[in-house]
């Protein structure tokens, strides 16, 4: 699979900064090592209806769903999160499912936004990259100038209502004392999805060949390096994908809300 490079702003800046380089379509891509020290979110918006089921699906998944925030039906706004924050514009690129389906990824929503929607900002693995690289240890995905490789797997999430699905991961490789390196700094960091979920054995939670990833793109895993997996805010897709919803707007993989809280304050 061939790795894509992506337009984005620059690697210093501020939460701020980096949305409304997406709100003016500067950035169009991965939002992996922008902003550092300020934390990233994943995002869904669901119709009123469904937001309860959604809300407890959470709640039963915390590795892959750490909830940041919820806005209020009909709001794009989320003040806790950061100043002039709008859900509609601020992301560099977004989802549109119907019916389960994905139809389209645009840079902008606000044609889409209705009354009764309500977003949901998810923690996210890129807000504890600053403290893997202040360790030393390499960013694969970052050195490489492309998205982090994500992978659905064959371990179950709870359900919650209409909402099923395969757990998906996110993976970087690590030799074997950088892997446990790794597992220290981020356990830290529960809200951004914490320690990883597994390590090595790739095929012991279904995933059958890693230089093809379900979502982002490939990286190379040297044969004295493990890949090491994370449980990852892409995961509701595969729920929205599993329930057929109507509607919904997510974001794009690797493509996120960069917030204007300090990714410090997150760990424990």
């Amino acid at each position: 699979m061939l790795a894509r490079r992506f337009e984005t702003a620059t690697p210093r800046g501020t939460g701020l900064s980096v949305r409304l380089d997406a709100r003016a379509g500067r950035l169009t891509g991965p939002t992996s090592a922008l902003a550092r020290g300020f934390a990233q979110g994943n995002l869904v918006i669901l119709p009123k209806a469904d937001a309860d089921d959604f809300l407890r699906f959470c709640q039963r998944n915390p590795k892959p769903c750490p909830l940041l925030g919820v806005t209020e039906p009909g709001s794009p706004h989320l003040p806790a999160l950061g100043i002039d924050l709008d859900l509609r514009s601020d992301l560099p690129r977004y989802r549109v499912w119907r019916d389960g389906e994905l139809v389209g990824e645009p840079t902008d929503i606000a044609a889409l936004w209705r009354d009764d929607l309500v977003g949901f900002v998810i923690g996210c693995s890129f807000s504890f990259e600053e403290a893997l690289l202040a360790d030393g240890l390499e960013i694969r995905n970052v050195s490489a100038g492309v998205n982090v490789s994500m992978f659905r797997t064959s371990l179950d999430c709870a359900p919650a209502g209409r909402f099923h699905g395969p757990l998906v991961v996110s993976m970087r490789p690590y030799r074997p004392a950088d892997a446990i390196r790794a597992i220290q700094i981020t356990a830290r960091f529960p809200a951004a999805h914490g320690a990883p979920v597994h390590i090595g054995f790739p095929e012991m939670i279904g995933i059958a060949d890693l230089g093809r990833p379900d979502y982002g793109d490939a990286v190379a895993v040297h044969d004295d390096e493990l890949p090491v997996f994370w449980a990852c805010g892409v995961t509701p897709q595969a729920a929205i994908a599993a329930a057929r919803l109507p509607f919904a707007i997510t974001h794009a993989p690797g493509s996120m809300l960069v917030t204007d809280l300090l990714s410090s304050r997150m760990a424990l």
